[in-house]
């Protein structure tokens, strides 16, 4: 279901992560906002301070303008003080993180999103919320993905029998400054063994080890569930399912969410808010 973005009235909060790494995108969206409507513009220096922003927003309709992280702190906070369906939220997209605002169907670009601010459409999203009551925007991924590698070092050639070799390194050395040393990238997770249960039903047990596991908001309030068993011999097909309820249970295993990997836990289950996201979105 779709509304008209109705309140002229806007709070702009500016997340200092957007401030630092594209002010011209920052600068850019508050002309576009503040020529087509009354804003008043806050910039808070920290979580505490965003939070109490966010919390005196009064009847203004708040515009979040950063990038994911910045996205997931307000809907969080919103939720936790169970205000979340209640308010009308837009957002900005502005940094490097912005891959669950594309996932949303928010404009990336500076202006294109500014204007859906002004111009856009308010539908209601689903949303996953866990038993610690932490929310999840976008897609769920079990075990969490791998940290990328750190850039490679190019190892030094020894320089035995080289005297004019050693020369050349020692002057590189001078010339260069010395690169701090990097601790070897974990190994990537392998096989994990856990119970999947889409609204009570297992889907997968302990006893079958399971390469990944995905959950995605999906349509009237139900989530999408996805297991790939590990394949022994032909490959092995996905298990899937859909419900309002998802528990895994396992030793020990991490999770990635929206902009960050959470865990380890042994438990944790997800359950559809549905309609619970008013987000300001392009209309059609």
């Amino acid at each position: 279901m779709a509304t008209s973005a109705t309140s002229d009235q806007l709070l702009v909060v500016i997340d200092p992560v957007a401030r630092r790494t594209d002010g011209e995108s920052v600068r850019i969206a508050k002309d576009v906002l503040s020529a087509g409507a009354t804003t008043k513009v806050c910039m808070p220096e920290g979580p505490e301070e965003f939070a109490r922003v966010l919390a005196r927003r009064g009847s203004r309709r708040p515009v979040v303008v950063g990038d994911d992280r910045a996205l997931l702190r307000a809907v969080s906070l919103l939720h936790r003080q169970r205000a979340l369906a209640g308010c009308a939220l837009s957002f900005v997209p502005v940094g490097g993180a912005l891959s669950v605002a594309r996932s949303l169907g928010v404009p990336t670009g500076a202006v294109a999103a500014a204007r859906t601010v002004l111009d856009g459409v308010e539908r209601r999203l689903d949303l996953l919320v866990d038993d610690s009551d932490g929310v999840v925007l976008g897609a769920l991924r079990i075990p969490a993905p791998a940290p990328q590698p750190p850039e490679l070092e190019v190892a030094a050639v020894a320089g035995a029998g080289h005297p004019w070799l050693r020369t050349c390194q020692t002057l590189v050395r001078t010339l260069v400054p010395a690169r701090p040393v990097r601790e070897p990238a974990p190994p990537a997770p392998g096989p994990s063994r856990l119970r999947v249960e889409v609204d009570g039903v297992t889907l997968v047990d302990l006893g079958q080890p399971v390469e990944a596991v995905s959950v995605t908001p999906g349509a009237a309030g139900l989530a999408e569930v996805e297991v790939r068993p590990v394949s022994v011999g032909a490959e092995a097909l996905p298990l899937r399912a859909s419900g309002r309820t998802v528990t895994v249970t396992g030793a020990d295993f991490r999770y990635g969410a929206d902009a960050g990997v959470a865990g380890p836990v042994r438990r944790r289950t997800w359950t559809v808010w549905e309609g619970a996201l008013v987000l300001t979105l392009p209309g059609r």
